[in-house]
């Protein structure tokens, strides 16, 4: 890599990247950012396909395998007979599916993307097997307890959202006028969700995202984890793939190069509506062992 990165930073053992960054100091200074005791879920609900209309109401990459939920009343619909739980009493249990990247808000592992022969940190990427990935997986990241600071791009730009070809720049993030510090969770706002309730197609067309600008920037800053409401931090193209070179993907950016993690597929109107620029972020994934990435459900408290 000619690019700088954070490779050996903490160590040539480490998995957890950027989230180092998130040391006792700076998560008691972020509690800091609470002024209001509000609180607010940033996550797009998990509707699954087999239950509900999905297809039609919840944004998702077209292609991509939707949620699957499954309901037992009394374990008879997916389960080996009933249980018996006491006379008169009735229970109902779910069994859910999800295939996180690019169908519900989500949280990207180390080990979700590489290039050549080696993870995050120089990791070997043979690791990454069908089992789950032995090294980088998400189980090796942990609780996210952060300052967020809020790049409301649209409501800057004056418009409900931005375009599909729109790519946020360096210099957009710049003019927000944010003081951005280390260990901060950096949340880009797009808009693009609400593309989806125009219709499908229209999400479909492509999504606007950050620039390779912009990353830099941003990875410049360290930043432990940016997240967005789009479906891959980058802008897509009516393919819904990146049209970046290697060497300026924002995935490789990230996650390879400095171990930053990523959300995505966030709600964030709720977020615009606040007029609020940062607050405590708090997101923690399953621990999923081995896993390329797990839901969330991030929480900002205003």
């Amino acid at each position: 890599m000619d690019e700088t990165n954070n490779w050996g930073r903490w160590g040539a053992a480490d998995e957890r990247g950027a989230l180092n960054l998130l040391t006792p100091e700076v998560v008691i200074a972020a509690a800091g950012s609470v002024r209001e005791g509000r609180v607010l879920s940033l996550s797009l609900p998990i509707k699954g396909s087999t239950s509900s209309p999905a297809p039609t109401t919840v944004p998702h990459l077209k292609g991509r395998p939707l949620p699957q939920h499954f309901m037992s009343v009394d374990g008879g619909d997916y389960a080996a007979g009933t249980r018996a739980i006491g006379a008169g009493l009735k229970m109902a249990d779910d069994a859910l599916i999800v295939t996180p990247h690019g169908t519900t808000t989500h949280m990207d592992a180390l080990c979700h993307m590489w290039s050549g022969d080696s993870l995050y940190n120089g990791h070997p990427a043979d690791r990454v097997r069908s089992y789950g990935a032995t090294r980088c997986g998400i189980d090796k990241a942990g609780p996210v307890v952060a300052r967020g600071v809020f790049f409301d791009i649209p409501k800057f730009r004056g418009v409900p959202h931005l375009a599909a070809g729109d790519r946020i720049t360096a210099e957009d993030l710049e003019d927000c006028a944010l003081e951005v510090r280390p260990g901060d969770v950096a949340v880009v706002r797009t808009g693009w969700p609400l593309a989806w309730y125009d219709s499908p197609e229209k999400y479909w067309s492509g999504q606007p995202g950050l620039s390779a600008d912009a990353g830099r920037w941003l990875a410049e800053r360290d930043v432990c984890m940016v997240a967005s409401d789009n479906a891959a931090i980058s802008g897509l193209n009516a393919h819904q793939g990146a049209d970046e070179s290697l060497e300026d993907d924002l995935h490789m950016l990230f996650l390879w190069r400095h171990g930053v993690y990523l959300a995505e597929m966030l709600w964030l109107e709720d977020l615009s509506a606040s007029t609020r620029t940062d607050f405590l972020f708090l997101a923690s994934p399953l621990a999923i062992d081995g896993g390329t990435g797990s839901p969330i459900n991030p929480v900002a408290v205003l």
